[in-house]
């Protein structure tokens, strides 16, 4: 595990994401699933990479990958599977350390939670909707929340943010 060091010691001042990676089991099955999640986006699919140099940057003996992205507006998502060498399936949920989550801002949570239910999509619980006192110090009542997973049980969310909550 690695440490941190103390803020008041470095600050590198990093700001802007390019890219979420997603390890998945069956790269083909998780482009349908984000396919049909995302709508039509161009997706860059059955690229590979391979090598002990990029292997030794992630910190394995050897790798083989095959990966998949999805240009959001503000965010790529990279689908990918390792053929070489190929992980343990994680026990990813809410409350375990090391778990992340993807969040998705929409208008209207509830009438995308309805799409998605009738269109098969599960969720893990029905949408919820903050109220006040529950956030603090974002005043972030009215926020609408609802949350599911990928095949593989990568958590995602989906947000209606309002108050604290809202970007500017």
């Amino acid at each position: 595990m690695t440490t941190a060091p103390m803020p008041s010691n470095v600050s590198i001042g990093l700001r802007e994401a390019a890219h979420v990676g997603i390890s998945v089991s069956d790269l083909d099955r998780s482009v349908a699933f984000y396919q049909a999640l995302l709508g039509v986006l161009p997706v860059v699919r059955d690229e590979n990479m391979h090598g002990p140099g990029f292997a030794q940057s992630q910190g394995l003996p050897t790798t083989k990958l095959r990966y998949a992205t999805f240009n959001l507006d503000n965010l790529g998502i990279d689908l990918i599977q390792f053929q070489d060498p190929i992980g343990d399936p994680s026990e990813p949920a809410a409350n375990r350390p090391g778990s992340m989550h993807l969040c998705f801002k929409v208008d209207d949570v509830h009438a995308v939670h309805a799409r998605m239910r009738d269109a098969g999509f599960g969720f893990l619980g029905e949408p919820y909707t903050f109220v006040e006192g529950e956030v603090y110090p974002a005043q972030a009542h009215g926020t609408e929340v609802a949350y599911f997973n990928d095949p593989d049980g990568t958590n995602l969310e989906l947000i209606a943010p309002k108050g604290g909550f809202a970007r500017p």
